[in-house]
């Protein structure tokens, strides 16, 4: 079976993590999100083995046919736990794996979304209405973070600072969106000083959307190559793909 060394690896990280938490001194819970993009199911299937249960995506296409593999297999084998479109909750299998979509998301793609436990990139709000509008129309409630872009990078999205206060108030009290904490990525390459900067400021971030009465206990950011800083400054969720699987597949 492919990733062998996965347990070995995923025991080390969870090390590694322990030993940021108490530097950090924040006493927060901390999960590890398996970022499988551009590796196959049999990377999902390492993760359970190794005992992570959070599985992120980038792309909807890309999850939704892993999804679709894998309870494929299990109706052939019936050894593998299967996901359907009908399942309650829809986006976690019979041995309690969750799908997170940590990608950008187009409007037209928000009907997806009940086939995962969290999203964590709303990144504007014509996506937060969209999502908030499908949520009511299906009668149900996404789980989702807004996305926020600490360095101010061009390149990246998500609500800057000083947007962010408004567009957490207006979201407030929605019936189909629920808030449940923010998100950032860190510029590629960034030194320490920097990384600490937009972490902490991701931290400061996440309590103005409480105020405005959010549910916004988690706190998504840290990747392979910084997520023990990104703990030591509090976060709850690390998104980690290298570190686990080895470089990317094509």
């Amino acid at each position: 079976m492919p990733f062998q060394d996965l347990p070995d690896r995923v025991a080390e990280i969870r090390q590694r993590i322990q030993a940021a938490k108490v530097r950090g001194g924040h006493g927060q819970d901390v999960r590890i999100v398996a970022v499988t993009k551009t590796h196959g199911p049999d990377a999902v299937l390492a993760a359970m083995a190794a005992g992570v249960r959070d599985i992120g995506e980038n792309k909807v296409q890309e999850a939704l046919e892993k999804q679709e593999a894998l309870a494929a297999r299990a109706a052939m084998t019936g050894g593998i736990p299967a996901i359907t479109a009908r399942a309650t909750p829809p986006n976690v299998m019979a041995a309690g794996l969750q799908w997170h979509l940590i990608g950008h998301l187009q409007r037209n793609k928000v009907k997806h979304l009940g086939r995962f436990a969290l999203f964590h990139a709303v990144d504007s709000g014509r996506l937060a209405d969209a999502i908030d509008q499908f949520a009511v129309a299906q009668g149900r409630v996404v789980d989702a973070l807004l996305e926020v872009n600490i360095s101010g990078e061009e390149s990246k999205g998500g609500f800057s600072l000083a947007d962010l206060p408004g567009e957490a108030a207006r979201l407030a009290g929605r019936s189909g969106l629920r808030v449940v904490g923010v998100m950032t990525m860190a510029p590629f390459g960034a030194d320490e000083v920097t990384l600490r900067s937009v972490f902490s400021g991701a931290r400061n971030a996440r309590q103005v959307v409480a105020a405005a009465g959010h549910p916004a206990g988690e706190l998504s950011m840290g990747m392979s190559g910084d997520y023990e800083i990104a703990v030591e400054e509090g976060a709850t969720m690390v998104r980690l793909g290298t570190v686990l699987f080895g470089e990317r597949g094509g």
